[in-house]
């Protein structure tokens, strides 16, 4: 898995998928003939969790959830739990017995064996972190102590250990996806988003974060933490107030700036790129893609007016607390006492096996990641899915056919773009290789720098060949999905592809309405505001005519209304322009995962779909797509997301699709009485 050292406007170019082009032969194994029971209930849902005193079309999301909303607690170390989370919980529970087998082998020395047990046994040796103390970051801290001038912190900024207050990654290049790009961003917060600096509703975490920093000098022993803090707290204010919003930042057509060098190091010419990219291995690029021009042109101005001694200050504060896990136990719980608690409300810290389970299936994923497809992906999960996304595919295709507001010669760009998905289901083709890792039993502090060493020099190394279309995102174990528009590929991992999602015993409803609503929500990512602005190679191409454009968005600009009217939190709402494109994705996934359904059903039942402990199969259908979204939230995490997730709040996710659906009017009997109900000029429908 390679990582980018990138602000969030590079989210905006990575959702990219690319399905199979339709079939109509492709057997249909969303509803298994086997006779085994499905995990969840007797058909897929849970009954249990429904609360049937709340009227179905007041609020769907309680109808279908409310119970279990009402009796699940968050456990005291996490943040939300819902649905995800669970398979996440199991997974962890899979890949740590796979990594204490591995580390029990006493494996050859360079063997992935011993990388993988070796790495965990150094997270787990708490003895030798806490005797050790600052002894490891010591030679990074005194490159700091030594900088004497502004060049000096310039040069700094160029190495992958030290904070900087601009981002720079390699990705694929959406002028042509053959060949690879060098990405500029913003960055250099401290907090989640520039929002927690500007807003005054985040005085709190404001105070909290000035304190922590002036904590971090403390513990380090350096003097004069109170006032150090304070510079670098202003500091930081300056650039947040610089930098570019959350929507602003996925706006492909606004952060998409190919530079030549020569115009690069005009637009900053204090942060001397030109010796910078030349210093990471970054040289020689025809154009450089700069994200937020003026938040770059105005780091430069702010680097320049920043005393060298304050940028020491800031490196050292930024240097100690993103190590601060591999570093003695004072550093670890005053990190998550601010990102943890703080920021995200969990009252406690995760035990230190499941995070060194993390830190092992993270870091060195598609190690373990073979084993766990192996032991918990049967074969037939992965043939069931490939089944799933030929028949939504050609669900869509047939929407694009009838859709009204759509001229022909958009339609057929459209369908180009469709019949070149290309899905990734279940794990990569070829696996990373680990060979030129080092990994040491007693250097934990160590180990984390050369991975963070070994997985630039992997995409430094990129830069000389053509993309790598085999590459994943993450690895197999992973409980997601995602779109990538620069290689039009869908990617659903192993992880994701267990019950309430997906379950070969199940209802074809529940299929349908769970895992066939989440391919359909990542093929739709292809075609929502950002992503149809990429074209079938996954180049940046205009190909919408005029007035297509503005019929869609027209209907897009209604929907992104709807849901900045949503607030979970008093006095804080759902920002409809940012989570667009994730909006766009659930209404139209569900619509064309509907519409697959109802194939399925004129495929094997003349139409015709049996009524199940009283619920018709319209109705089993969008309940399952309200148990996938089951999910609890403490305050301060959902603040967080509200500011930093592209994703809405998981009721809205809900209710904010079904009410613009015709279909679930019908199917629920939901009537102009009820608190959702929508009149039929004001619901959207785009794809």
């Amino acid at each position: 898995m390679k990582k980018l050292l990138l602000s969030t406007a590079v989210l905006a170019l990575t959702v990219a998928c690319q399905p199979a082009a339709p079939t109509e032969t492709a057997t249909d194994t969303a509803h298994s003939t086997a006779t085994a029971s499905p995990e969840i209930g007797t058909w897929g849902f849970d009954l249990t969790g429904m609360d049937t005193s709340v009227v179905a079309g007041n609020d769907f999301y309680r109808y279908a959830n409310g119970t279990w909303l009402d009796e699940t607690e968050i456990p005291s170390d996490l943040t939300n739990f819902g649905m995800f989370t669970v398979l996440a919980l199991e997974a962890e529970e899979q890949v740590q017995a796979i990594i204490l087998e591995l580390a029990a082998m006493n494996a050859a020395d360079g063997t992935i064996e011993q990388k993988v047990g070796d790495l965990y046994g150094s997270w787990m040796d708490t003895s030798t972190i806490d005797q050790l103390g600052l002894a490891p970051a010591r030679p990074y801290l005194d490159q700091i102590a030594a900088a004497e001038t502004h060049d000096d912190i310039n040069a700094l900024f160029a190495t992958i250990h030290h904070q900087s207050p601009f981002g720079v990654g390699i990705i694929p290049d959406p002028a042509d996806t053959t060949r690879y790009t060098v990405f500029v961003g913003q960055g250099g917060l401290g907090l989640p988003d520039r929002d927690f600096y500007l807003e005054e509703d985040n005085q709190r975490y404001r105070d909290a974060y000035l304190a922590f920093i002036a904590q971090i000098f403390d513990l380090a022993g350096i003097e004069d933490g109170a006032t150090r803090a304070q510079a670098i707290f202003d500091l930081e204010m300056r650039l947040a107030e610089t930098h570019w919003s959350q929507a602003d930042s996925r706006d492909i057509q606004r952060i998409y700036n190919p530079m030549p060098m020569e115009q690069l190091a005009a637009l900053a010419p204090q942060l001397n790129f030109e010796a910078s990219m030349e210093q990471l291995g970054l040289s020689g690029v025809a154009t450089y893609l700069v994200a937020q021009p003026s938040a770059i042109e105005a780091a430069g101005r702010i680097f320049a007016e920043t005393p060298v001694d304050v940028w020491q200050d800031y490196m050292t504060f930024h240097f100690i607390r993103s190590n601060a896990g591999a570093l003695p136990e004072a550093f670890d719980a005053a990190n998550f006492a601010m990102y943890g608690t703080t920021l995200n409300g969990a009252e406690e810290q995760r035990p230190r096996d499941r995070r060194g389970v993390n830190l092992v299936g993270g870091q060195l994923g598609e190690a373990v990641g073979q084993v766990y497809v192996d032991r918990h992906f049967p074969p037939e999960s992965k043939s069931a899915m490939e089944s799933l996304v030929a028949n939504l595919t050609t669900a869509f295709a047939g929407r694009l056919d009838t859709l009204d507001w759509m001229d022909d010669e958009t339609r057929a760009n459209a369908l180009q773009k469709l019949s070149t998905f290309e899905p990734r289901i279940g794990y990569p083709d070829e696996w990373q290789n680990y060979s030129d890792l080092e990994i040491s039993a007693d250097d934990l502090f160590g180990n984390l720098i050369r991975l963070s060493e070994f997985e630039w020099n992997e995409q430094v190394a990129d830069l000389a060949g053509p993309v790598d279309r085999n590459a994943w995102p993450y690895p197999p174990q992973t409980v997601n999905a995602s779109y990538n528009p620069l290689m039009n590929q869908i990617t659903f991992p192993a992880g994701i592809l267990q019950p309430p999602f997906f379950d070969p015993n199940a209802d074809a409803a529940v299929n349908y309405g769970a895992i066939g609503a989440v391919i359909g929500h990542e093929i739709g990512h292809g075609f929502d505001d950002q992503g149809r602005r990429f074209d079938h190679d996954g180049s940046i191409r205009d190909w919408w005519s005029e007035q297509t454009n503005e019929r869609f968005e027209e209907r897009a600009d209604r929907l992104g209304v709807q849901y900045s009217g949503y607030s979970p939190v008093e006095g804080r709402s759902v920002n409809g322009e940012f989570t667009m494109g994730e909006n766009i994705g659930d209404l139209g996934g569900v619509q064309m995962a509907y519409t697959a359904y109802h194939r399925h059903l004129d495929a094997c039942c003349d139409g015709q779909a049996p009524v199940i402990d009283g619920f018709t199969g319209d109705q089993r259908f969008f309940l399952a797509w309200a148990q996938v979204w089951r999910r609890l939230y403490r305050e301060d995490n959902l603040i967080n997301r509200l500011a930093t997730d592209p994703h809405s709040p998981s009721q809205y996710r809900t209710n904010g699709v079904v009410r613009n659906l015709d279909v679930w009017y019908e199917a629920f009997g939901v009537t102009e009485d009820n608190d959702l109900y929508l009149p039929p000029e004001e619901r959207v429908s785009i794809w």
